[in-house]
């Protein structure tokens, strides 16, 4: 019977466990730049089968919270190599999740002070972060612009580029497409976000255009094997919503299927909340069972509220990985947590967002 710490091949990355730290922002990159606690940070967590980094902007007009981590300049690359030296030192996997939020961001935020981008000039009703007087402050997001079409392949460019920088220049193993959490590709996707009129709104077709041309650009770019994708199909998350969800994601998972990714890493309900979400019923295994028979081989792997008894459910129905969250945070040797049964320790959630080595690499492993 398959086990979370027996190992499973990933595309082209072969994993110690089933384990996966999710991606969690942290908001400790000033200029955007990773600092040496980072490289602490990750190598203290290489236990995982698999880390995804924080999301991580493809530009500066990628950014949406303060102090969150790019791949776009020279001094971040190099700081980042030091981040994936660390992690493999220690013999873990690492990818960088790719990341443009779209219009989750505040004019202080984007270049020049410009407005924020998205398929359409709608105001999320949500908040982003912004650094005032070094303590992190919650503030609304600013009014969108919305995208021209001749913008958007400059957008795939982009995501490509970052994608080569990862992978050939900073050592990461891989990558994964932030297309989940109502940031750039998700808004896209979804009816509530997405009013466009040309060729990337209407149909379900037009509406995954983008996030399917960013995969495909990304893949010719680092190879199908190194690429992962995290979607989220019902989350709430930054005033995101689908009037009709299961289609849509049938339509992207079938679409993905031929590309040959490394793995499908799914949201299911409520980012961070209830995993059933009442008024947005999913059938994830229906997702799954589309994927499959459209020829994908990628791992699948679920996220949202995991803890072990449910995520041994989750591998011996067939899940390939399960990705842990907070819990990663609090717990450096979390894998070895969970193989013996040990407490976990308490997550100060004064520490999540902004700050230094508090709440950050200080938490204890196991003696």
């Amino acid at each position: 019977m398959t086990t979370l710490f027996d190992p499973v091949q990933a595309g082209d990355l072969q994993l110690a466990n089933r384990i996966v730290m999710a991606p969690l922002t942290r908001n400790r990159s000033p200029n955007a730049v990773p600092r040496d606690i980072t490289a602490t940070y990750y190598a203290q967590r290489a236990s995982a089968g698999l880390l995804i980094t924080e999301a991580t902007a493809i530009s500066h007009q990628a950014q949406g919270y303060a102090d969150v981590p790019g791949l776009y300049g020279s001094e971040q690359i190099e700081a980042w190599k030091h981040v994936t030296d660390a992690v493999h030192a220690k013999g873990g996997k690492i990818v960088v999740q790719l990341w443009h939020v779209g219009r989750v961001s505040h004019t202080e935020l984007q270049p020049e002070g410009g407005k924020p981008v998205a398929p359409s000039a709608i105001t999320a009703k949500t908040k982003t972060v912004l650094i005032k007087d070094d303590v992190p402050t919650f503030v609304e997001t600013s009014e969108p612009r919305a995208l021209k079409a001749e913008e958007l392949p400059g957008i795939v460019h982009t995501y490509a580029a970052a994608a080569r920088n990862a992978v050939e220049s900073a050592g990461f193993d891989g990558v994964e497409i932030h297309g989940a959490n109502g940031y750039l590709l998700d808004q896209f996707l979804k009816t509530g976000s997405n009013q466009r009129t040309d060729d990337y709104g209407g149909s379900i077709e037009n509406r995954a255009r983008l996030l399917l041309e960013v995969t495909r650009a990304i893949v010719d770019a680092v190879g199908g094997g190194k690429v992962g994708i995290r979607l989220s199909p019902v989350t709430p998350a930054n005033d995101v919503r689908d009037d009709n969800p299961q289609p849509l994601f049938d339509y992207v998972v079938k679409q993905l299927a031929p590309l040959g990714l490394a793995y499908i890493h799914i949201i299911e309900g409520a980012t961070g909340g209830p995993r059933e979400i009442e008024d947005r019923p999913f059938d994830y295994e229906a997702l799954k069972s589309a994927y499959r028979a459209a020829g994908g081989k990628g791992a699948w792997m679920v996220n949202n509220g995991y803890d072990k008894p449910l995520a041994e459910t989750a591998v011996k129905e067939g899940d390939d990985l399960v990705a842990f969250g907070k819990p990663f945070i609090s717990n450096p040797d979390l894998v070895r947590r969970l193989r013996e049964n040990a407490p976990l320790n308490a997550l100060d959630k004064a520490t999540m967002y902004g700050g230094g080595a508090k709440g950050y690499i200080d938490y204890p492993a196991l003696a």
